[in-house]
């Protein structure tokens, strides 16, 4: 049998968080209730309309790039890229071809094999363009006419092109992950694949080894219609295997056919053909006459550089190293976003104890969020909230059962609509302090090995579980004791003594 390599490039398109279009006024707010209502002349490409760049999108564009370790180029142009489709009224793009202002950059992704080193993916290229409107489709099977709303054309897009360096669907599927945190994080983009902010194009082939030195490909597959990371790791994953199928079947090699487009079909798990896909040349790609070129100096390139965040990686790490939280803890915090991390962070501030954050705000606080389908900044439970409660936790002075209740309480409080403060937080759990008055546990817990002589007989024994029902009298009689120390207390007094 002959041994094959997955080869794998992706185009990812970036829609940027501009308030207008990359050459007009329009608003870029997604709108799919009110089609075709944010055009006007420019991104109709009516006679006449004249296009201005949009200055803040280029700068979001340069801070991406400056990200993904790219080279900035000081001089770019624009290119008209011809084709005629309905979405397209003025049947051509402005986008960049052989000048784009950003190349020759890379992303790290883990490996597919714990403990190896991470896999460095070259970034080819990011560059700057506007997007095609949308066709809306009647897809009951009724023959329904086929629709097509503008209202997205003109939107500024970042091209992020990769070399073919992956090699599995998973590692795509990683890749797309590692990049959607990476810009979500400097803020250039809301990545919201349900409204079309991220979309993802894959390349799929495979090299063939027979043994020889001859090399051997299977031709190129561009693959669309990926609506989800999970569409995009299937579809590959079909992909190969269906090329895999085809070579063993036909022996066609990327000499024999041209590269062609596949669409997915996520219900059926299959790809399905969609046409031969055009060469560069097909596209009749000329400078754009109504569009000056673009300069940028290494200064404003400095200036701009300045203005990029902690990146997900550097903060993953600090999460490790500084403050002590496990890799899968520090993964979990950063994959939620730069919000939650920052939110996550000032809970740290607040109790002073990162690891209790981590437990509250992984698993409390994302099962809630998720539970009540809202946004962190939505949440009654702020970070100075929690935090202030979570401080009487790791102060000793409020056992963890005891703070669940409160955090109980807390959210049925902001559900009838009363607002929270730390003063509530405070009240609550000054009712429940952890009781710390020896005297008291003491008693309680001679009373209750006096009240359970066959129980406490079974602990001296070296049964540790008969312990529980005295646990249970002695948190009864004294409320606010911590289990631990109750139990701990217990064991002692009913320890022989040697």
């Amino acid at each position: 049998m002959p041994e094959y390599t997955t080869i794998i490039g992706l185009e990812v398109h970036v829609q940027l968080r501009t308030q207008s279009k990359l050459f007009c006024g329009c608003s870029t707010e997604f709108n799919p209730d009110e089609p075709n209502t944010q055009t006007c002349p420019v991104c109709l490409g009516l006679p006449g309309a004249l296009p201005v760049m949009n200055r803040e999108a280029f700068d979001l564009s340069v801070k991406t790039a400056l990200a993904l370790n790219c080279s900035i180029a000081e001089f770019t142009k624009w290119d008209r890229k011809q084709y005629y489709y309905p979405d397209l009224p003025k049947a051509y793009q402005i986008s960049q071809f052989d000048l784009p202002f950003s190349s020759a950059g890379w992303l790290d992704i883990a490996a597919d094999e714990e403990g190896e080193e991470p896999r460095r993916i070259r970034i080819t290229r990011a560059h700057l363009e506007e997007d095609a409107g949308k066709n809306i489709h009647d897809e009951s099977g009724r023959g329904g006419d086929s629709r097509v709303d503008l209202n997205r054309t003109g939107t500024p897009l970042l091209e992020i092109v990769s070399e073919p360096d992956l090699r599995s669907s998973s590692e795509s599927r990683r890749y797309l992950e590692q990049l959607r945190t990476l810009l979500r994080f400097i803020d250039v983009s809301d990545c919201n694949m349900q409204e079309g902010s991220l979309r993802c194009d894959a390349n799929v082939n495979l090299h063939v080894n027979n043994g020889d030195s001859k090399k051997i490909a299977t031709p190129i597959v561009e693959l669309k219609n990926m609506n989800s990371f999970r569409n995009v790791e299937m579809a590959v994953e079909y992909e190969i295997k269906r090329q895999k199928a085809q070579w063993e079947k036909t022996h066609q090699t990327i000499d024999d056919a041209p590269k062609s487009t596949r669409g997915w079909d996520a219900e059926r798990g299959v790809t399905f053909g969609q046409r031969e896909k055009e060469d560069s040349s097909d596209y009749r790609y000329f400078p754009d006459p109504d569009l000056i070129p673009v300069t940028v100096s290494s200064e404003e390139i400095e200036q701009i550089k300045a203005t990029l965040p902690e990146t997900p990686v550097a903060r993953r790490e600090r999460f490790q190293t500084s403050l002590g939280l496990s890799e899968y803890d520090a993964n979990v915090i950063i994959d939620q976003g730069p919000q939650f991390a920052a939110w996550f962070e000032e809970v740290v501030d607040a109790c002073g104890d990162a690891k209790t954050a981590a437990n509250w705000a992984t698993q409390d606080i994302l099962r809630d969020l998720k539970a009540a389908d809202t946004e962190l900044e939505d949440f009654p439970i702020t970070s100075q909230i929690l935090g202030g409660l979570l401080k009487w936790v790791t102060d000793d002075r409020l056992t963890t059962k005891s703070a669940r209740e409160i955090y109980s309480i807390l959210k049925d409080t902001a559900k009838n609509g009363d607002e929270l403060s730390l003063g509530l937080v405070e009240s609550l759990a000054a009712e429940r302090e952890t009781v710390n008055d020896t005297g008291a546990l003491t008693a309680a817990i001679e009373a209750a090995i006096q009240a359970q002589p066959k129980a406490a007989e079974d602990v001296r024994s070296g049964k540790q579980a008969a312990v529980g029902p005295m646990m249970g009298m002695v948190m009864k009689q004294v409320s606010g004791a911590d289990p631990k120390v109750v139990r701990a207390m217990l064991l002692e007094a009913l320890t022989p003594e040697s």
